[in-house]
């Protein structure tokens, strides 16, 4: 049975519609035959909020199927960035990573999903409403989680949550695994700055941080897209009023200058090797998507700075 209604508020307007939205969106992947990613939990999210209990959480369920531009296609990309994201934090956790930061948690569930290996901690930031609605989502399922799991209710566009996140018992001695899963698209261009500089300060050699950025300015054509037009019409969620408006910064190069090893990805660079139909389009809003994917070099191949 899906949980009752409970702290809706705050999780239905704005950004927290969008973590609705992704929810949706893994709800349906995780019934398709060939997904890319499953998540049992997504589906109990979407019913529990009266938002948005008639949209879909099954592929027959979408008028269209993979041609509906909102369900089908953005469906599938967020299917895809959940699958890419999901094996990035694996490759880290078998690489002995056992410290894993979600910025911008949402309704992310991966430490109730994934197979985490002993001692490994998950910590979660969001903010209070989010998260409330969350906990109480899968506390009406009797879910447990897989990994340690500690959630901090915190907002990422002001200074002070890195000393929650420290309070909460992060270690910034140990390599940790940080997420920014559709969470910098929505910062002002400032707050990215500041969260870019408070991870390179928390994060010990062998750290890694994965994340998702657009480039550029989107053309009219772009911005008039089916894409954005059936989310606004159809399910009250204008991604581009919720898109910060300022120049974004360029955290990849700044990165790369504080000692990160970066790279970056389109989406479509992933579909022929996970076999996903998703493909470029004209005029396509996702084609100004980037996946960020950075690392530290372990203690032993650091180089020391001159005269250290």
């Amino acid at each position: 049975m899906p949980a009752t209604p409970h702290g809706t508020k705050g999780v239905e307007t704005g950004v927290g519609l969008t973590a609705l939205l992704v929810a949706a969106a893994r709800a349906i992947e995780t019934h398709r035959p060939d997904a890319l990613a499953r998540d049992e939990y997504a589906e109990h999210f979407v019913r529990a909020a009266p938002a948005c209990a008639n949209w879909p959480v099954r592929p027959d369920e979408v008028p269209g199927g993979d041609a509906d531009p909102l369900w089908g296609r953005l469906g599938r990309y967020f299917g895809l960035r959940t699958r890419v994201f999901d094996d990035h934090l694996q490759d880290r956790a078998g690489a002995g990573t056992r410290q894993l930061v979600l910025l911008g948690a949402g309704l992310d569930t991966r430490a109730y999903r994934l197979p985490w290996p002993s001692g490994s901690t998950v910590f979660e930031i969001d903010q209070e409403p989010v998260l409330a609605f969350k906990q109480h989502t899968l506390d009406a399922l009797s879910a447990a989680p897989r990994a340690r799991r500690v959630t901090i209710a915190a907002d990422l566009r002001r200074d002070d949550w890195p000393h929650a996140l420290l309070a909460a018992g992060f270690d910034p001695a140990r390599p940790t695994a940080w997420l920014a899963e559709g969470l910098l698209l929505y910062l002002p261009a400032a707050a990215e700055r500041r969260l870019i500089t408070a991870v390179t300060t928390l994060s010990a050699p062998g750290s890694s941080l994965v994340y998702e950025v657009k480039v550029g300015v989107e053309p009219a054509a772009v911005r008039d897209s089916p894409l954005y037009t059936a989310a606004r019409e159809r399910i009250g969620v204008d991604l581009l009023a919720l898109f910060d408006p300022d120049p974004r910064p360029d955290s990849a190069t700044t990165l790369t200058h504080q000692g990160w090893h970066t790279t970056t990805h389109t989406p479509f660079d992933h579909t022929h090797h996970l076999n996903t139909p998703l493909h470029p389009q004209p005029q396509d809003p996702l084609s100004t998507n980037r996946w960020i994917t950075t690392h530290q070099p372990p203690a032993d191949t650091v180089t020391p700075l001159p005269g250290r």
